[in-house]
């Protein structure tokens, strides 16, 4: 079964290679193509990352610790 993240790990090369070459083909020139695909590559990416972070499965279901039980000392 396919996931979200088996689709970016796909979508990256196809962004980079697919993007640049359409973009080649409308008269752009090769150095202009691939910073613009790349930068696409990269939204993916951060979508990925930050928008929808792996997480473990047992960590959404169990409390997290706070470590409330942790002194501080003063610094004199």
């Amino acid at each position: 079964m396919t996931g979200y993240y088996d689709y970016v790990l796909g979508l990256i090369p196809l962004t980079l290679f697919g993007l640049t070459g359409g973009l080649v083909q409308t008269s752009l020139s090769l150095t202009q193509a691939v910073p613009i695909a790349a930068a696409v590559a990269a939204v993916i990416v951060g979508h990925a990352l930050f928008v929808r972070a792996p997480v473990n499965a047992t960590s959404t279901s169990e409390a997290v610790d706070t470590g409330s039980s942790i002194t501080l000392q003063n610094a004199d």
